[in-house]
């Protein structure tokens, strides 16, 4: 996981509350078997129609008042919503959509429990900011793509570039995780000496125990 820690980027505003993790990834894509490329299917039933190409093979036909699919978005690394971000079922195909389409901050008053710990797993800060403040910010990226945020997740901080600034809690542990990369993987890897120490050491007393022991274990 890459670590994480000032990030700067214009933002996609997109005001809805209750945004479930259906919408953000559907149902279909879950019968993949890669673990990645669900980006390209980030909020697919919001960002395409699907039309019927040459013989019976279907088209994907981008909305163009979709605000992702708005050029002058294009590169934001911040996404804004509303409150119950991430409700619904527990996928984790929903964090990895947001990671891959290149989202590393989504802003919001509130988030769904499972989803909130899945994205700071997959390397993605969740910014829980006040009503008001998380409007202030939609308003601003609504009316002007190229405005710009500053996430400072050391300071736990959000600036703009009109004067903004709030702060932001976050559990230590994993403001920890995300300012040195680290997943659940890279977190016991820390540990390698030690298991491997355990393993030499299990290994030793196992093979000098009686045979008798052994046999019957």
């Amino acid at each position: 996981m890459e670590p994480i820690n000032i990030l700067t980027s214009k933002a996609v505003p997109l005001p809805l509350p209750n945004i479930d993790t259906d919408q953000i990834i559907p149902k279909q894509f879950l019968k993949r078997i890669e673990r990645t490329g669900y980006g390209d299917f980030l909020f697919f039933d919001w960002r395409y129609d699907v039309g019927t190409g040459s013989g019976l093979s279907e088209q994907l036909l981008p909305k163009r008042d979709f605000v992702l699919n708005k050029p002058e978005y294009q590169g934001a690394k911040i996404l804004i919503a509303e409150k119950n971000f991430g409700c619904g079922s527990s996928r984790e195909h929903a964090a990895w959509a947001i990671q891959q389409y290149g989202f590393r901050c989504v802003i919001a008053p509130t988030f769904a429990d499972i989803f909130f710990s899945n994205a700071g797993k997959n390397g993605i800060i969740l910014v829980r900011l006040d009503d008001d403040k998380v409007e202030t910010l939609l308003q601003r990226s609504t009316r002007n793509p190229d405005h710009q945020i500053t996430i400072n997740l050391e300071h736990q901080t959000v600036v703009d570039d009109q004067g903004f600034h709030a702060r932001f809690e976050i559990d230590p542990f994993r403001k920890f995780c995300l300012l040195n990369g680290l997943d659940d993987i890279g977190l016991t890897l820390r540990h390698t000496d030690a298991l491997d120490a355990f393993e030499t050491r299990h290994n030793a007393e196992f093979w000098s125990a009686p045979k008798a022991l052994q046999s019957s274990s």
